[in-house]
């Protein structure tokens, strides 16, 4: 990776930095944070699919996120054919086009008027209000899970058996699918993220044809589930078609279960790596809403977004960004920017947002803010104290160094997360 901290609109691939370098996905705290110090924008090499401009310093992400003149589709830059980098790793990954679609044309892609239509439609389900009302739900299945890790023989895959299935139980029950399915979509999410051309297709055909065969079963058997309100959903006269209904089942499993179940590893090794920290939320636990707030900026699961292309020239401080050109928000770089936090390395749950929200960009900003992230919030709070609670002791079985993480690029996710409970 280039270590010269110069933006150029030129220049040979290599010469780059380059978001699947090794080092970059084995430390990207490090690593975006030694390109964060060395411009704020930068031109990168996206994953062999060509050139963007890289943008990691927080005022300058949260800009870029917030900006309707950076749009998500590069279709939608007016009067341009601009190519999508993302066509050609759909391509890679052995998937076709007619596959690709449920995974590219999806609400996270969309931009106005299609993306409002489509938020408009499916938010009622994640308001604060429906939010608050699964919360003895999630009580329920995590102390179910609890039970089974304190009859189970140690140590224990943390992964395995408690941050997978909880989330995976969480979204599936909100969304309708039945029980006998979920061991199947939990592998078929595996296999998505592992990149591999020839589990991906596979796995992508499996979800489609469940959540299209689900659809037919709500539509003559309806339940009391999200995707019985997502099939009557509708606002003065429009609906989601059959395609819009799949694409965002597919999305919305995929999207609320792997990044939770990564968050609550993530944050668990975290917290075992800094007792102080844990040791105070025994003392205090009513400090856990702010310390998930922490979490989610320390050890979130997504590094960064999709791309994002100028609808028109735009100056990012000295850089002139140019429509059609891509951009990389760095969610990672923003969350650590000592620009923006005081002592942005330490884990500190007591932190108070700085400005108004959140304080940070691990659930994105703007039109495109994660439309689960209340519930996320709450699985994170809600199983982390109660692990915690009833684990007073866990602990890590093996050092903190042999810990193995998934050479997922622009991820950040345990492997495995082996502990002893008592």
């Amino acid at each position: 990776m280039s270590t010269t901290g110069t933006p150029t609109t030129t220049g040979d691939l290599s010469e780059l930095p380059d978001m699947l370098a090794p080092e970059l996905i084995a430390d990207p705290y490090r690593g975006y944070g030694r390109l964060r110090e060395q411009a704020p924008v930068l031109r990168a090499s996206f994953m062999g699919a060509g050139l963007t401009w890289m943008v990691t310093r927080y005022a300058d992400v949260h800009a870029v996120l917030g900006d309707p003149k950076f749009v998500n589709n590069p279709a939608s830059v007016p009067g341009m054919q601009v190519p999508n980098p993302v066509e050609k790793l759909m391509e890679s990954f052995g998937l076709s086009e007619e596959d690709a679609r449920f995974l590219g044309e999806n609400i996270l892609s969309s931009d106005p008027p299609d993306h409002a239509r489509l938020r408009k439609l499916v938010s009622r389900a994640f308001t604060v209000r429906r939010v608050g009302e699964l919360r003895p739900r999630v009580e329920e299945i995590t102390s179910g899970l609890l039970d089974g890790l304190a009859a189970g023989s140690e140590p224990v895959d943390l992964v395995e058996r408690f941050c997978y299935p909880l989330p995976i139980t969480v979204i599936c029950e909100l969304v309708g699918i039945p029980e006998a399915d979920r061991p199947a979509w939990r592998d078929w999410g595996r296999a998505m993220v592992s990149m591999d051309p020839k589990r991906m297709p596979p796995a992508l055909h499996g979800m489609v044809a469940s959540v299209q065969a689900l659809i037919e079963v709500r539509r003559s058997a309806p339940g009391d589930d999200l995707l019985t309100a997502l099939i009557r959903a509708h606002d003065d006269g429009d609906r989601l078609s059959d395609e819009e209904l799949t694409t965002f089942v597919v999305t919305l499993v995929m999207a609320g279960h792997e990044t939770t179940a990564h968050l609550l590893g993530n944050s668990v090794a975290a917290l075992l790596a800094h007792p102080d920290q844990l040791a105070l939320l025994g003392e205090r636990p009513e400090l856990w809403p702010t310390a998930v707030n922490e979490l989610v900026r320390c050890c979130g699961t997504a590094l960064l977004t999709g791309l994002r292309y100028a609808a028109e020239d735009v100056r990012l401080g000295d850089v002139l960004i140019k429509a059609g050109e891509s951009v990389s928000p760095i969610l990672v770089a923003a969350n650590f920017d000592p620009r923006q936090y005081t002592d942005p390395d330490r884990l500190d749950v007591t932190r108070q947002p700085v400005g108004r929200g959140e304080g940070h960009v691990g659930f994105g900003h703007g039109a495109h803010y994660c439309l689960g992230a209340a519930l996320a919030r709450q699985e994170a709070e809600v199983a982390l104290h109660a692990l915690f609670d009833r684990f007073p002791r866990l602990a890590l079985a093996v050092p903190e160094s042999e810990l193995v993480w998934q050479p997922v690029p622009g991820s950040r996710r345990l492997e495995r997360l082996p502990v002893t409970l008592r």
